[in-house]
Protein backbone atom coordinates (compact mmCIF):
# COMPACT_ATOMS: atom_id res chain seq x y z
CA UNK A 1 0.00 0.00 0.00
CA UNK A 2 2.71 2.40 0.86
CA UNK A 3 4.72 1.52 -2.58
CA UNK A 4 1.49 2.53 -4.61
CA UNK A 5 1.20 5.99 -2.59
CA UNK A 6 5.18 6.39 -3.31
CA UNK A 7 4.70 5.78 -6.92
CA UNK A 8 1.38 7.81 -7.22
CA UNK A 9 3.51 11.11 -5.33
CA UNK A 10 6.39 10.48 -7.89
CA UNK A 11 4.35 10.61 -10.79
CA UNK A 12 2.54 13.51 -9.62
CA UNK A 13 5.48 15.12 -9.12
CA UNK A 14 7.01 14.30 -12.67
CA UNK A 15 3.63 15.74 -13.93
CA UNK A 16 3.73 18.93 -12.50
CA UNK A 17 7.31 19.20 -13.55
CA UNK A 18 6.80 18.58 -17.01
CA UNK A 19 3.25 21.07 -16.98
CA UNK A 20 5.62 23.81 -15.03
CA UNK A 21 8.34 23.15 -18.13
CA UNK A 22 5.96 24.18 -20.87
CA UNK A 23 3.57 26.60 -19.24
CA UNK A 24 6.12 29.03 -17.27
CA UNK A 25 8.37 30.32 -20.49
CA UNK A 26 5.28 30.98 -21.87
CA UNK A 27 3.28 32.69 -19.54
CA UNK A 28 7.29 34.61 -18.84
CA UNK A 29 6.68 35.26 -22.17
CA UNK A 30 3.80 36.63 -22.92
CA UNK A 31 4.14 38.64 -19.53
CA UNK A 32 6.96 40.52 -21.05
CA UNK A 33 5.20 40.92 -24.38
CA UNK A 34 2.46 42.48 -22.22
CA UNK A 35 4.26 44.77 -20.45
CA UNK A 36 6.53 46.15 -23.61
CA UNK A 37 2.94 46.67 -25.00
CA UNK A 38 1.79 48.49 -22.24
CA UNK A 39 4.51 51.09 -22.20
CA UNK A 40 3.61 54.18 -21.74
CA UNK A 41 4.11 57.08 -24.19
CA UNK A 42 4.52 61.13 -23.65
CA UNK A 43 3.64 63.49 -26.51
CA UNK A 44 3.67 67.35 -26.88
CA UNK A 45 -0.01 68.90 -26.13
CA UNK A 46 1.39 72.02 -29.26
CA UNK A 47 3.38 69.18 -31.52
CA UNK A 48 1.40 65.64 -31.35
CA UNK A 49 4.23 64.88 -33.85
CA UNK A 50 6.76 64.35 -31.19
CA UNK A 51 6.78 60.85 -29.56
CA UNK A 52 8.81 59.76 -26.78
CA UNK A 53 8.85 56.72 -24.31
CA UNK A 54 10.14 58.68 -21.76
CA UNK A 55 9.20 62.08 -19.72
CA UNK A 56 11.06 65.08 -20.93
CA UNK A 57 10.84 68.06 -23.00
CA UNK A 58 9.23 68.92 -26.50
CA UNK A 59 12.31 69.43 -28.56
CA UNK A 60 10.86 72.32 -30.77
CA UNK A 61 8.94 74.23 -28.15
CA UNK A 62 10.46 72.93 -24.89
CA UNK A 63 7.12 72.27 -22.86
CA UNK A 64 6.70 68.93 -20.91
CA UNK A 65 5.98 66.46 -22.40
CA UNK A 66 2.74 64.74 -21.13
CA UNK A 67 1.42 61.26 -21.18
CA UNK A 68 -0.57 59.87 -23.80
CA UNK A 69 -3.59 58.01 -22.83
CA UNK A 70 -4.58 54.98 -23.83
CA UNK A 71 -1.32 54.41 -25.32
CA UNK A 72 -0.34 51.15 -24.32
CA UNK A 73 -3.37 49.95 -26.06
CA UNK A 74 -2.07 50.71 -29.31
CA UNK A 75 -0.80 48.91 -31.41
CA UNK A 76 0.42 48.25 -35.38
CA UNK A 77 -1.42 46.69 -37.90
CA UNK A 78 -4.29 44.15 -36.58
CA UNK A 79 -2.91 40.36 -38.19
CA UNK A 80 -5.11 37.22 -38.68
CA UNK A 81 -5.21 34.90 -36.29
CA UNK A 82 -3.52 31.61 -37.11
CA UNK A 83 -5.87 29.60 -39.15
CA UNK A 84 -8.18 31.77 -39.79
CA UNK A 85 -9.02 33.01 -43.74
CA UNK A 86 -8.63 37.12 -43.71
CA UNK A 87 -11.28 39.03 -45.34
CA UNK A 88 -10.71 40.96 -48.25
CA UNK A 89 -12.01 44.53 -47.89
CA UNK A 90 -11.19 45.74 -51.33
CA UNK A 91 -8.32 45.78 -54.17
CA UNK A 92 -6.00 48.41 -55.22
CA UNK A 93 -3.81 49.46 -57.43
CA UNK A 94 0.07 48.71 -56.46
CA UNK A 95 0.94 52.07 -58.01
CA UNK A 96 -1.77 54.30 -56.72
CA UNK A 97 -3.62 53.77 -53.13
CA UNK A 98 -6.21 55.75 -53.73
CA UNK A 99 -7.16 53.78 -56.91
CA UNK A 100 -9.19 51.10 -55.39
CA UNK A 101 -12.21 48.82 -56.56
CA UNK A 102 -14.25 46.15 -55.34
CA UNK A 103 -13.51 43.84 -57.80
CA UNK A 104 -9.87 42.12 -58.86
CA UNK A 105 -8.65 43.12 -62.18
CA UNK A 106 -6.30 45.27 -63.48
CA UNK A 107 -5.20 48.90 -62.76
CA UNK A 108 -5.52 51.99 -65.36
CA UNK A 109 -1.35 51.48 -65.62
CA UNK A 110 -2.19 47.64 -66.86
CA UNK A 111 -0.94 45.98 -63.65
CA UNK A 112 -2.73 43.73 -61.65
CA UNK A 113 -4.42 44.52 -58.32
CA UNK A 114 -3.72 43.66 -55.39
CA UNK A 115 -5.99 42.64 -52.67
CA UNK A 116 -6.29 44.84 -49.36
CA UNK A 117 -7.37 42.56 -45.91
CA UNK A 118 -8.82 43.59 -43.13
CA UNK A 119 -6.92 45.56 -40.67
CA UNK A 120 -4.32 46.31 -43.39
CA UNK A 121 -6.88 48.82 -45.16
CA UNK A 122 -5.63 52.36 -46.08
CA UNK A 123 -4.69 54.50 -42.80
CA UNK A 124 -3.08 51.01 -41.35
CA UNK A 125 -2.03 51.89 -37.77
CA UNK A 126 -4.25 55.33 -37.85
CA UNK A 127 -7.36 53.26 -38.02
CA UNK A 128 -9.12 54.11 -34.18
CA UNK A 129 -11.67 53.09 -32.07
CA UNK A 130 -14.23 55.29 -30.42
CA UNK A 131 -16.95 54.56 -28.03
CA UNK A 132 -20.33 56.18 -28.55
CA UNK A 133 -19.82 58.08 -25.57
CA UNK A 134 -17.16 59.86 -26.85
CA UNK A 135 -18.36 60.08 -30.44
CA UNK A 136 -21.68 61.68 -29.00
CA UNK A 137 -19.26 64.21 -27.41
CA UNK A 138 -17.23 65.05 -29.94
CA UNK A 139 -20.55 65.38 -31.78
CA UNK A 140 -19.58 62.98 -34.90
CA UNK A 141 -22.01 62.54 -37.56
CA UNK A 142 -22.05 60.47 -40.76
CA UNK A 143 -23.32 60.54 -44.46
CA UNK A 144 -23.50 58.16 -47.26
CA UNK A 145 -21.43 58.13 -50.22
CA UNK A 146 -24.32 58.99 -52.89
CA UNK A 147 -24.58 59.04 -56.62
CA UNK A 148 -26.02 62.55 -57.54
CA UNK A 149 -25.56 65.02 -60.75
CA UNK A 150 -22.89 67.61 -60.21
CA UNK A 151 -23.29 71.02 -61.39
CA UNK A 152 -20.72 73.80 -60.78
CA UNK A 153 -21.64 76.79 -60.21
CA UNK A 154 -18.56 79.99 -61.21
CA UNK A 155 -19.15 83.56 -59.60
CA UNK A 156 -17.50 85.99 -61.17
CA UNK A 157 -17.98 90.07 -60.76
CA UNK A 158 -19.19 92.02 -63.79
CA UNK A 159 -19.69 95.47 -64.79
CA UNK A 160 -22.43 96.22 -67.02
CA UNK A 161 -22.26 98.00 -69.97
CA UNK A 162 -23.56 98.75 -73.16
CA UNK A 163 -24.29 96.20 -75.88
CA UNK A 164 -22.07 97.42 -78.49
CA UNK A 165 -24.59 96.19 -81.09
CA UNK A 166 -27.82 98.42 -79.78
CA UNK A 167 -25.61 101.67 -80.08
CA UNK A 168 -26.44 103.94 -83.13
CA UNK A 169 -24.44 107.36 -84.31
CA UNK A 170 -27.08 109.91 -86.00
CA UNK A 171 -24.98 112.93 -88.94
CA UNK A 172 -25.93 113.85 -91.89
CA UNK A 173 -24.98 113.64 -95.53
CA UNK A 174 -25.17 117.62 -96.40
CA UNK A 175 -24.38 120.97 -95.32
CA UNK A 176 -26.17 123.52 -93.73
CA UNK A 177 -27.08 124.64 -90.25
CA UNK A 178 -28.53 123.45 -87.11
CA UNK A 179 -32.03 126.07 -87.48
CA UNK A 180 -34.47 124.26 -84.70
CA UNK A 181 -32.87 121.22 -82.09
CA UNK A 182 -35.74 119.30 -80.37
CA UNK A 183 -32.88 117.15 -78.58
CA UNK A 184 -30.49 119.25 -76.50
CA UNK A 185 -29.74 117.30 -73.41
CA UNK A 186 -27.09 114.01 -72.67
CA UNK A 187 -29.36 111.17 -71.07
CA UNK A 188 -32.90 112.46 -72.80
CA UNK A 189 -34.91 109.39 -73.70
CA UNK A 190 -36.16 109.29 -77.85
CA UNK A 191 -38.48 107.03 -79.48
CA UNK A 192 -37.70 105.81 -82.70
CA UNK A 193 -39.18 108.65 -85.65
CA UNK A 194 -38.54 111.28 -83.27
CA UNK A 195 -37.64 114.56 -84.55
CA UNK A 196 -34.02 115.34 -83.46
CA UNK A 197 -33.32 118.72 -85.37
CA UNK A 198 -34.04 121.07 -88.13
CA UNK A 199 -31.32 121.86 -90.95
CA UNK A 200 -31.33 124.20 -93.43
CA UNK A 201 -29.06 123.27 -96.46
CA UNK A 202 -28.99 125.64 -99.53
CA UNK A 203 -27.93 122.39 -101.49
CA UNK A 204 -30.93 120.92 -100.17
CA UNK A 205 -33.34 124.03 -101.16
CA UNK A 206 -31.94 123.75 -104.82
CA UNK A 207 -32.68 120.48 -105.38
CA UNK A 208 -36.19 120.49 -104.38
CA UNK A 209 -36.24 123.29 -107.04
CA UNK A 210 -35.03 121.27 -109.65
CA UNK A 211 -37.58 118.46 -108.71
CA UNK A 212 -40.19 120.71 -108.87
CA UNK A 213 -38.99 122.08 -112.55
CA UNK A 214 -38.53 118.23 -113.41
CA UNK A 215 -41.78 117.68 -112.52
CA UNK A 216 -43.59 121.01 -114.28
CA UNK A 217 -41.28 119.84 -117.53
CA UNK A 218 -42.62 116.43 -116.81
CA UNK A 219 -46.46 117.43 -116.98
CA UNK A 220 -45.96 119.59 -120.49
CA UNK A 221 -44.24 116.93 -122.35
CA UNK A 222 -46.14 114.11 -121.20
CA UNK A 223 -48.60 114.73 -124.02
CA UNK A 224 -45.47 114.88 -126.98
CA UNK A 225 -45.76 112.66 -129.81
CA UNK A 226 -41.86 111.87 -129.17
CA UNK A 227 -41.17 109.08 -127.27
CA UNK A 228 -37.79 110.09 -126.89
CA UNK A 229 -38.85 113.29 -125.24
CA UNK A 230 -41.18 111.53 -122.99
CA UNK A 231 -38.82 109.90 -121.77
CA UNK A 232 -35.95 112.38 -120.84
CA UNK A 233 -38.41 114.47 -119.57
CA UNK A 234 -39.43 111.21 -116.75
CA UNK A 235 -35.87 110.82 -116.32
CA UNK A 236 -35.05 114.29 -115.20
CA UNK A 237 -37.93 113.95 -112.96
CA UNK A 238 -36.61 110.28 -111.48
CA UNK A 239 -33.13 111.67 -111.44
CA UNK A 240 -34.00 114.85 -108.93
CA UNK A 241 -35.99 112.56 -106.58
CA UNK A 242 -33.24 110.00 -106.19
CA UNK A 243 -30.91 112.80 -105.56
CA UNK A 244 -33.22 113.61 -102.30
CA UNK A 245 -33.88 109.78 -101.19
CA UNK A 246 -29.95 109.47 -101.27
CA UNK A 247 -29.77 112.59 -98.50
CA UNK A 248 -32.27 110.77 -96.98
CA UNK A 249 -35.49 112.69 -97.05
CA UNK A 250 -38.34 110.56 -95.89
CA UNK A 251 -40.71 109.20 -99.44
CA UNK A 252 -43.32 111.27 -96.98
CA UNK A 253 -41.71 114.15 -97.41
CA UNK A 254 -41.24 113.67 -101.34
CA UNK A 255 -44.62 113.44 -101.62
CA UNK A 256 -45.34 116.71 -99.48
CA UNK A 257 -42.84 118.93 -101.74
CA UNK A 258 -44.95 117.52 -104.97
CA UNK A 259 -48.24 117.98 -103.55
CA UNK A 260 -47.90 121.62 -102.30
CA UNK A 261 -45.54 122.02 -105.08
CA UNK A 262 -43.50 124.71 -102.60
CA UNK A 263 -39.94 123.87 -101.80
CA UNK A 264 -39.10 123.34 -97.62
CA UNK A 265 -36.64 125.82 -96.41
CA UNK A 266 -35.52 122.97 -93.47
CA UNK A 267 -35.91 119.06 -93.14
CA UNK A 268 -36.08 117.33 -90.07
CA UNK A 269 -33.50 114.91 -88.69
CA UNK A 270 -35.21 112.07 -87.20
CA UNK A 271 -34.31 109.15 -84.85
CA UNK A 272 -33.81 105.52 -86.53
CA UNK A 273 -33.97 104.21 -82.91
CA UNK A 274 -35.52 104.33 -79.35
CA UNK A 275 -33.19 104.56 -76.72
CA UNK A 276 -31.44 107.38 -74.59
CA UNK A 277 -28.82 109.67 -75.88
CA UNK A 278 -25.27 109.10 -74.89
CA UNK A 279 -22.96 111.54 -76.69
CA UNK A 280 -23.99 114.99 -78.06
CA UNK A 281 -21.95 117.55 -80.05
CA UNK A 282 -24.40 120.21 -81.98
CA UNK A 283 -25.70 122.84 -80.49
CA UNK A 284 -28.59 125.27 -82.17
CA UNK A 285 -27.62 127.35 -84.59
CA UNK A 286 -24.08 125.20 -85.76
CA UNK A 287 -22.87 124.42 -88.74
CA UNK A 288 -22.84 121.07 -89.78
CA UNK A 289 -21.29 118.91 -92.57
CA UNK A 290 -21.31 115.23 -94.22
CA UNK A 291 -20.36 112.89 -91.82
CA UNK A 292 -20.27 114.66 -88.70
CA UNK A 293 -21.48 112.74 -85.37
CA UNK A 294 -24.29 114.88 -84.08
CA UNK A 295 -26.00 112.42 -81.63
CA UNK A 296 -25.25 108.69 -80.14
CA UNK A 297 -27.90 106.76 -79.34
CA UNK A 298 -28.52 103.66 -77.22
CA UNK A 299 -30.98 100.69 -77.17
CA UNK A 300 -31.18 99.77 -73.33
CA UNK A 301 -33.39 97.36 -73.86
CA UNK A 302 -30.57 94.26 -73.82
CA UNK A 303 -27.06 95.16 -71.92
CA UNK A 304 -23.99 93.70 -71.81
CA UNK A 305 -21.72 92.48 -68.82
CA UNK A 306 -18.10 91.98 -69.04
CA UNK A 307 -16.40 90.05 -66.14
CA UNK A 308 -13.27 88.50 -65.66
CA UNK A 309 -12.38 84.59 -65.29
CA UNK A 310 -9.23 83.14 -63.84
CA UNK A 311 -7.61 80.41 -65.95
CA UNK A 312 -8.48 77.54 -63.35
CA UNK A 313 -12.51 78.14 -64.04
CA UNK A 314 -11.68 78.81 -67.57
CA UNK A 315 -11.95 75.02 -68.71
CA UNK A 316 -15.73 75.19 -67.63
CA UNK A 317 -16.81 77.84 -69.21
CA UNK A 318 -18.36 77.93 -72.70
CA UNK A 319 -20.48 80.20 -75.24
CA UNK A 320 -24.38 79.98 -74.94
CA UNK A 321 -24.20 78.49 -71.01
CA UNK A 322 -26.78 79.77 -68.71
CA UNK A 323 -26.07 82.88 -66.20
CA UNK A 324 -28.17 84.19 -63.73
CA UNK A 325 -27.45 88.31 -62.50
CA UNK A 326 -28.00 89.65 -58.92
CA UNK A 327 -27.98 93.01 -57.90
CA UNK A 328 -26.62 93.82 -54.14
CA UNK A 329 -29.27 96.77 -53.66
CA UNK A 330 -31.90 95.43 -55.28
CA UNK A 331 -33.20 92.07 -52.94
CA UNK A 332 -34.63 89.11 -54.71
CA UNK A 333 -33.62 91.03 -58.14
CA UNK A 334 -32.25 88.25 -60.72
CA UNK A 335 -31.98 87.95 -64.52
CA UNK A 336 -31.23 85.07 -66.63
CA UNK A 337 -28.83 85.69 -69.60
CA UNK A 338 -25.93 83.45 -70.95
CA UNK A 339 -22.42 83.77 -71.80
CA UNK A 340 -22.26 85.73 -75.50
CA UNK A 341 -18.50 85.55 -76.12
CA UNK A 342 -15.09 84.42 -74.53
CA UNK A 343 -12.22 87.04 -75.22
CA UNK A 344 -9.36 85.14 -77.16
CA UNK A 345 -6.92 86.53 -74.53
CA UNK A 346 -5.67 87.56 -70.99
CA UNK A 347 -5.18 90.26 -69.06
CA UNK A 348 -1.33 90.50 -69.17
CA UNK A 349 -1.78 92.05 -65.42
CA UNK A 350 -4.37 90.13 -63.28
CA UNK A 351 -3.49 87.20 -65.71
CA UNK A 352 -7.54 86.46 -66.42
CA UNK A 353 -9.58 86.57 -69.40
CA UNK A 354 -12.81 88.56 -69.84
CA UNK A 355 -16.01 87.21 -70.84
CA UNK A 356 -18.91 88.53 -72.05
CA UNK A 357 -22.90 87.96 -71.10
CA UNK A 358 -26.18 89.29 -72.63
CA UNK A 359 -29.16 90.30 -70.26
CA UNK A 360 -32.11 91.15 -71.28
CA UNK A 361 -33.14 94.84 -69.53
CA UNK A 362 -36.64 94.95 -68.67
CA UNK A 363 -37.90 98.28 -67.20
CA UNK A 364 -33.78 99.52 -67.84
CA UNK A 365 -33.32 98.53 -64.27
CA UNK A 366 -29.61 97.71 -65.25
CA UNK A 367 -27.42 100.48 -65.61
CA UNK A 368 -24.28 100.98 -68.06
CA UNK A 369 -21.04 101.36 -65.09
CA UNK A 370 -23.06 99.09 -62.45
CA UNK A 371 -21.46 96.24 -60.34
CA UNK A 372 -23.47 93.21 -60.77
CA UNK A 373 -22.59 89.24 -59.31
CA UNK A 374 -23.21 86.87 -61.81
CA UNK A 375 -23.56 82.78 -61.50
CA UNK A 376 -22.70 81.02 -64.36
CA UNK A 377 -24.20 77.06 -64.35
CA UNK A 378 -22.04 74.38 -65.48
CA UNK A 379 -23.69 70.96 -65.92
CA UNK A 380 -20.22 69.14 -65.58
CA UNK A 381 -21.01 65.37 -64.59
CA UNK A 382 -23.91 62.87 -64.04
CA UNK A 383 -24.54 60.36 -61.62
CA UNK A 384 -21.22 60.24 -59.96
CA UNK A 385 -20.00 59.32 -56.77
CA UNK A 386 -19.85 62.53 -53.97
CA UNK A 387 -20.05 63.70 -50.68
CA UNK A 388 -20.31 66.52 -48.76
CA UNK A 389 -17.62 69.04 -49.15
CA UNK A 390 -17.16 69.44 -45.53
CA UNK A 391 -16.38 65.68 -45.11
CA UNK A 392 -12.72 66.42 -46.55
CA UNK A 393 -9.50 67.46 -44.57
CA UNK A 394 -7.29 68.76 -46.78
CA UNK A 395 -3.80 67.89 -45.77
CA UNK A 396 -1.61 69.71 -48.24
CA UNK A 397 -1.25 67.45 -51.33
CA UNK A 398 -3.56 64.16 -49.50
CA UNK A 399 -6.78 64.49 -49.29
CA UNK A 400 -8.57 62.37 -46.33
CA UNK A 401 -12.07 61.26 -45.59
CA UNK A 402 -12.46 58.75 -42.50
CA UNK A 403 -14.87 55.98 -43.10
CA UNK A 404 -16.75 54.16 -40.41
CA UNK A 405 -16.11 50.83 -40.46
CA UNK A 406 -18.54 49.91 -37.29
CA UNK A 407 -18.42 49.08 -33.60
CA UNK A 408 -16.90 52.49 -33.29
CA UNK A 409 -14.13 51.81 -35.60
CA UNK A 410 -12.97 54.97 -37.93
CA UNK A 411 -10.59 54.20 -40.74
CA UNK A 412 -9.08 57.30 -42.66
CA UNK A 413 -8.80 57.35 -46.36
CA UNK A 414 -7.31 58.96 -48.37
CA UNK A 415 -9.32 60.28 -51.84
CA UNK A 416 -9.19 62.42 -55.02
CA UNK A 417 -11.60 64.68 -55.72
CA UNK A 418 -13.13 65.99 -58.96
CA UNK A 419 -15.85 68.81 -59.73
CA UNK A 420 -17.23 70.82 -56.58
CA UNK A 421 -20.62 71.72 -56.91
CA UNK A 422 -22.14 74.88 -55.20
CA UNK A 423 -25.04 72.90 -53.06
CA UNK A 424 -22.14 71.54 -51.04
CA UNK A 425 -20.57 68.67 -52.41
CA UNK A 426 -17.83 67.45 -53.80
CA UNK A 427 -17.11 64.86 -56.53
CA UNK A 428 -15.25 61.46 -55.54
CA UNK A 429 -12.85 60.27 -58.53
CA UNK A 430 -11.32 57.27 -56.28
CA UNK A 431 -11.06 56.14 -52.56
CA UNK A 432 -14.13 55.15 -51.97
CA UNK A 433 -17.43 53.16 -52.44
CA UNK A 434 -21.12 53.77 -52.68
CA UNK A 435 -21.82 51.53 -49.83
CA UNK A 436 -20.12 52.85 -47.24
CA UNK A 437 -20.75 56.14 -44.66
CA UNK A 438 -18.12 59.05 -43.75
CA UNK A 439 -17.83 60.92 -40.84
CA UNK A 440 -18.96 64.63 -41.98
CA UNK A 441 -18.50 66.48 -38.27
CA UNK A 442 -16.06 66.32 -35.68
CA UNK A 443 -13.39 64.45 -37.98
CA UNK A 444 -10.98 66.98 -37.10
CA UNK A 445 -10.87 65.35 -33.98
CA UNK A 446 -10.38 61.98 -35.03
CA UNK A 447 -7.17 63.03 -37.86
CA UNK A 448 -5.70 63.99 -34.36
CA UNK A 449 -5.69 60.82 -32.51
CA UNK A 450 -5.62 58.99 -36.10
CA UNK A 451 -2.11 60.56 -36.57
CA UNK A 452 -0.68 60.63 -33.06
CA UNK A 453 -1.54 57.27 -33.09
CA UNK A 454 0.24 56.27 -36.51
CA UNK A 455 3.28 58.13 -35.07
CA UNK A 456 3.15 55.97 -32.23
CA UNK A 457 2.78 53.09 -34.39
CA UNK A 458 6.09 54.04 -36.88
CA UNK A 459 7.96 54.96 -33.19
CA UNK A 460 7.91 51.37 -32.44
CA UNK A 461 8.23 50.06 -35.50
CA UNK A 462 11.54 51.91 -35.46
CA UNK A 463 12.16 50.80 -31.56
CA UNK A 464 11.87 47.31 -33.32
CA UNK A 465 14.02 47.16 -36.20
CA UNK A 466 16.77 48.62 -34.26
CA UNK A 467 16.45 46.13 -31.75
CA UNK A 468 16.56 43.34 -33.92
CA UNK A 469 19.60 44.71 -35.67
CA UNK A 470 21.42 44.75 -32.40
CA UNK A 471 24.07 42.49 -33.50
CA UNK A 472 28.00 41.86 -32.65
CA UNK A 473 30.55 43.89 -34.59
CA UNK A 474 31.70 40.86 -36.80
CA UNK A 475 28.06 40.77 -38.09
CA UNK A 476 29.12 43.92 -40.42
CA UNK A 477 31.95 41.54 -41.95
CA UNK A 478 31.81 41.64 -45.59
CA UNK A 479 30.28 45.41 -45.97
CA UNK A 480 32.08 48.10 -47.34
CA UNK A 481 31.93 51.87 -46.29
CA UNK A 482 29.80 52.63 -48.67
CA UNK A 483 27.34 50.30 -47.12
CA UNK A 484 27.62 50.98 -43.76
CA UNK A 485 24.13 53.46 -42.73
CA UNK A 486 24.61 56.45 -40.92
CA UNK A 487 23.45 55.63 -37.71
CA UNK A 488 21.90 57.82 -34.71
CA UNK A 489 21.27 57.22 -30.99
CA UNK A 490 18.59 59.78 -29.22
CA UNK A 491 19.24 60.77 -25.67
CA UNK A 492 16.19 62.27 -24.14
CA UNK A 493 17.78 63.78 -21.23
CA UNK A 494 20.20 66.29 -23.33
CA UNK A 495 18.05 66.32 -26.73
CA UNK A 496 21.01 65.14 -29.31
CA UNK A 497 22.12 62.43 -31.35
CA UNK A 498 25.37 60.76 -31.01
CA UNK A 499 27.16 60.30 -34.26
CA UNK A 500 28.42 56.62 -34.44
CA UNK A 501 29.35 56.30 -38.50
CA UNK A 502 28.52 58.73 -41.53
CA UNK A 503 29.49 57.17 -45.22
CA UNK A 504 30.09 59.87 -47.70
CA UNK A 505 28.29 57.81 -50.24
CA UNK A 506 25.04 58.81 -48.57
CA UNK A 507 25.39 62.92 -48.49
CA UNK A 508 26.02 65.85 -51.05
CA UNK A 509 27.45 68.76 -50.68
CA UNK A 510 27.16 71.80 -52.87
CA UNK A 511 29.95 72.41 -54.84
CA UNK A 512 30.96 75.75 -54.26
CA UNK A 513 30.35 75.88 -50.90
CA UNK A 514 31.79 72.26 -50.15
CA UNK A 515 31.09 72.88 -46.29
CA UNK A 516 26.89 72.75 -46.58
CA UNK A 517 26.63 69.00 -46.46
CA UNK A 518 23.74 67.16 -46.45
CA UNK A 519 21.71 63.71 -46.71
CA UNK A 520 18.63 65.70 -48.82
CA UNK A 521 19.70 64.90 -52.78
CA UNK A 522 17.11 66.89 -53.80
CA UNK A 523 18.73 69.93 -51.86
CA UNK A 524 19.90 73.81 -52.92
CA UNK A 525 22.89 75.42 -51.10
CA UNK A 526 21.77 78.25 -48.69
CA UNK A 527 24.16 80.36 -50.03
CA UNK A 528 24.57 80.11 -53.79
CA UNK A 529 21.23 78.28 -54.83
CA UNK A 530 22.98 75.40 -56.89
CA UNK A 531 21.94 71.88 -56.50
CA UNK A 532 23.69 69.08 -54.44
CA UNK A 533 25.81 67.07 -55.89
CA UNK A 534 26.94 63.28 -54.47
CA UNK A 535 29.48 64.05 -51.85
CA UNK A 536 32.31 61.76 -53.10
CA UNK A 537 32.72 63.60 -56.02
CA UNK A 538 34.24 66.73 -54.16
CA UNK A 539 37.44 64.46 -52.63
CA UNK A 540 39.58 66.13 -50.55
CA UNK A 541 37.51 69.05 -50.33
CA UNK A 542 34.84 67.05 -48.34
CA UNK A 543 36.42 67.08 -44.38
CA UNK A 544 33.22 65.52 -42.73
CA UNK A 545 35.75 65.12 -39.59
CA UNK A 546 35.05 68.73 -39.44
CA UNK A 547 31.64 69.49 -40.07
CA UNK A 548 28.95 69.66 -37.56
CA UNK A 549 25.93 68.18 -38.26
CA UNK A 550 22.18 68.57 -37.29
CA UNK A 551 19.47 66.15 -37.59
CA UNK A 552 15.56 65.67 -36.73
CA UNK A 553 14.45 63.91 -33.40
CA UNK A 554 11.56 62.32 -35.80
CA UNK A 555 13.37 61.38 -38.60
CA UNK A 556 17.33 60.53 -37.69
CA UNK A 557 18.09 59.96 -40.89
CA UNK A 558 17.75 63.04 -42.46
CA UNK A 559 21.47 65.02 -41.50
CA UNK A 560 22.44 68.54 -42.40
CA UNK A 561 25.25 70.99 -42.16
CA UNK A 562 22.27 73.74 -41.85
CA UNK A 563 21.67 74.77 -38.92
CA UNK A 564 18.31 76.97 -39.70
CA UNK A 565 17.05 74.08 -41.91
CA UNK A 566 14.08 72.20 -41.03
CA UNK A 567 13.41 68.22 -41.73
CA UNK A 568 11.61 68.11 -45.19
CA UNK A 569 9.49 65.29 -43.82
CA UNK A 570 8.00 66.94 -40.41
CA UNK A 571 9.29 70.05 -40.38
CA UNK A 572 10.29 70.01 -37.26
CA UNK A 573 13.69 72.20 -35.47
CA UNK A 574 16.82 70.13 -36.08
CA UNK A 575 18.87 69.50 -32.94
CA UNK A 576 22.98 68.95 -33.50
CA UNK A 577 24.69 66.08 -33.29
CA UNK A 578 27.08 64.96 -30.54
CA UNK A 579 30.08 63.49 -31.80
CA UNK A 580 31.45 60.22 -29.99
Amino acid sequence: MKTKIILILFVGILIGAAAAYLVLPKLTSEGSLIQDSEKQLYSCGMHPEVISDKPGNCPICGMKLTPIKGSAQVTGQPTAEAGQERKVLYWQAPMDPTEIYDQPGQSKMGMDLVPVYEGEEAGGAGSIMIDGTLQQNMNLRVADVEQRDMSNVIRVHGRVTYAQDKEYSVNTKISGWVEKLYVNTLGQKVRKGQTLLEIYSPELVSTQEEYLLALKNYKKLSDSPYESIRKNAERMVDLAQRRLEFWDISPVEIEKIKTTGKARRSFPLNSRISGIVTHKTVKEGDKIGPGMDLFHIADLSKVWVEASVYEGDLASINEGQRAELELDQIQGFQLEGKVDFIYPYLDKKSRANNIRLVFDNPGQILKPEMYATVRIFNKSAEQVMAIPTEAVIHSGKRKIVFVTKGDGKFEPREVKLGTESDDGYVEIVSGLFLDEKIVVSGQFLLDSESQTREAIAKMRARQKQSTSSDTPADSHEGQTESEMPAVMEHSHEEHQHDMVSISADKLFACPMHPEFITSDANAKCPECGMNVVPAKELGDELKLEEAEFYTCPMHPEFITTDPDAQCPECGMKLEKVKKK
